[in-house]
């Protein structure tokens, strides 16, 4: 067995898709870089620009949404390893052309030995991305499969070149994959690490996903892949068994639907909690009639403080096959609580843990990557997908050239130190984690006007949240309201700033109301979106990926991407 282990990286990768005000907006001073691509007809926005390049090929060849969805997913877990992969799962929210909606769950499932008190960070969860992929295309998809998975293959044998945030995640890696032979052999051929802009292939995870590409999710789940996965986790004393495969299935339900400020908003519903957290934190925003424009040390302190009562609401949800969520998660989306908690916020000061109501210790999730698209038929797709901690479980199956996640650490522990695990979130046989993705689709009048996602585990809501609110509520730029600083709150400490870093004047208002604050890591999130316009009222989108416009209703129905400049990834469009 081959294994990588490396250590946790603070660093959070972010791709978020937005949409802003039907107001014209003011051109952004900073716009316009050469971050920015004009199109007719669909975009595709990942973040690595060859995987948006691939699932705008696939559209411009006649295929649908899903079916660059498919190309270009597939295409990260071969160029983003440590991120996302076939080893992995997340969540995909569709919504057709006609106006219907689904979301499909293919986060990773506790096998059937699973047990609470046995829960570590290497614990490996039966795998759900592939027959989260394949479910969607049957269902939606144009293009037969094969050609879907072939471009992922190719790269996976021919080779690509490494990227600064391969570089980087290889790096903090480098004693651990130098000291096994087999990790040594793909990541430093030649005795070192190897430097970005060096080729790297991936020849046994292109064996795989070539029997994929043939045989679709059969032989995932029940023949040949399905043995070798279990055997190289068995080796690893993981629980995982090829019964546990077999008897893995997608979950379909409806969307998670709220009204915010004149839009109707399509998340996905627990066991993701990301959409209720955002929905309640910006319903509570909107009730305030002195809606400054950002960053105001008031405006900062009360998104701050709506973040800490959502996130503890949020503890209480679960798997709803295996908990009753139905009376939280009303109260997470209704305008009376969010009437509540507007009343509870002060201010000029913030509180003790226990005054958020906070009983249970948070989630632990991690980074993620998240993908939108929009096609010509206007069928859009957002899907977020992880392995959870960078590299997963660190451990790679030899057989298949997978790395393998380590989702079982999204279940809450019972043993926790800090705080009580929340109990909707403790392990079972067969059980889905809750987790913090949270992939949007915005609508109004009937049409879409957004699409947004985000990685980066505990902190998407936090980002989400801050994008949205400096587009619907304060009415920025749309490249202004992605560059904008931002903060991510965890543990009831807040971590202020990236890249782009708040006033010192705001820093010490804030410690005067009692925050107490740490400064965050250069990149924690980055942003992408794209958004709809319609009668010739265009909607500036952005993302901390890329930023999209489409002028719907225009003579040319133009559509714009720009590239957010805390990430390297760009969109492709056609």
């Amino acid at each position: 067995m081959f294994q990588c282990v490396c250590p946790k990286l603070e660093q959070i990768l972010a791709i978020i898709f937005l949409s802003l005000s039907l107001a014209f907006p003011v051109k952004s001073a900073d716009a316009g870089r050469g971050e920015r691509v004009e199109v007719n007809n669909g975009v595709v926005a990942t973040d690595e620009t060859e995987c948006s390049r691939i699932g705008r090929d696939t559209l411009a060849r006649g295929g649908l949404a899903v079916d660059a969805a498919v190309a270009a997913t597939l295409c990260i877990g071969v160029l983003g390893p440590a991120d996302s992969g076939l080893g992995g799962g997340g969540f995909i929210l569709v919504r057709s052309a006609n106006g219907e909606a689904k979301v499909f769950g293919m986060i990773e499932m506790a096998p059937g030995r699973a047990n609470k008190w046995k829960v570590s960070p290497l614990s490996i969860a039966v795998p759900g991305q592939l027959a989260g992929l394949f479910t969607v295309h049957k269902l939606y998809g144009k293009l037969p499969w094969t050609s879907l998975v072939k471009p992922a293959e190719a790269l996976a044998r021919k080779g690509f070149n490494v990227s600064r945030s391969l570089f980087h995640k290889m790096a903090t890696a480098e004693s651990n994959i130098m000291a096994n032979e087999e990790l040594r052999s793909i990541f430093a051929p030649n005795g070192q690490i190897l430097n970005q802009g060096q080729t790297v292939c991936l020849r046994k995870l292109a064996d795989t996903l070539a029997a994929i590409a043939k045989h679709g999710m059969k032989i995932f789940y029940n023949r040949s892949i399905a043995e070798s996965l279990a055997e190289d986790i068995k080796r690893v004393s993981g629980i995982v068994t090829k019964e546990d495969f077999q008897k893995y299935q997608v979950i379909t339900r409806e969307p998670l639907v709220a009204h915010v400020l004149g839009y109707k908003i399509l998340t996905v519903p627990p066991p993701a909690s990301g959409g209720a957290v955002v929905i309640l934190i910006l319903k509570t925003l909107s009730k305030y009639k002195d809606k400054d424009i950002l960053p105001t040390p008031l405006q900062v302190h009360r998104t701050i403080e709506a973040l800490k009562y959502a996130l503890a609401l949020r503890m209480n949800l679960g798997d709803p096959e295996f908990v009753n969520i139905t009376s939280t998660l009303k109260l997470m989306i209704s305008n009376s609580t969010a009437e509540k908690l507007g009343s509870l916020i002060d201010d000029n000061k913030t509180f003790d843990p226990s005054h958020y109501g906070s009983k249970w210790d948070q989630l632990n999730d991690h980074g993620t990557n998240h993908i939108c698209i929009v096609d010509r038929q206007h069928n859009v797709v957002s899907m977020t997908t992880s392995i959870n901690t960078k590299w997963g479980s660190k451990v790679m199956s030899p057989s298949t050239g997978i790395f393998l996640n380590n989702q079982m650490y999204y279940f809450s522990n019972p043993t926790s130190k800090f705080r009580p695990g929340a109990p909707a979130n403790f392990v079972s046989p067969f059980k889905r984690p809750l987790s913090s993705l949270s992939p949007v689709i915005l609508e109004k009048g009937g049409r879409v006007r957004a699409c947004i996602g985000s990685g980066g585990g505990l902190l998407i809501p936090d980002a989400v949240t801050q994008v949205l609110q400096n587009f619907f509520i304060v009415k920025k730029p749309s490249f202004d309201a992605v560059k904008a600083p931002r903060f991510y709150h965890r543990d009831y400490s807040s971590g202020i700033g990236d890249r782009y870093t708040y006033s010192s004047e705001i820093l010490k208002e804030l410690k005067k109301r009692g925050h107490h604050l740490r400064r965050a890591i250069s990149g924690m999130t980055t942003c992408q979106f794209f958004s709809f316009s319609f009668f010739f009222v265009f909607d500036e989108l952005t993302t901390c990926q890329s930023v999209v416009q489409i002028l719907e209703g225009s003579k040319n129905g133009q559509l714009v991407a720009i590239s957010d400049p805390r990430k390297g990834g760009f969109p492709a469009g056609y």
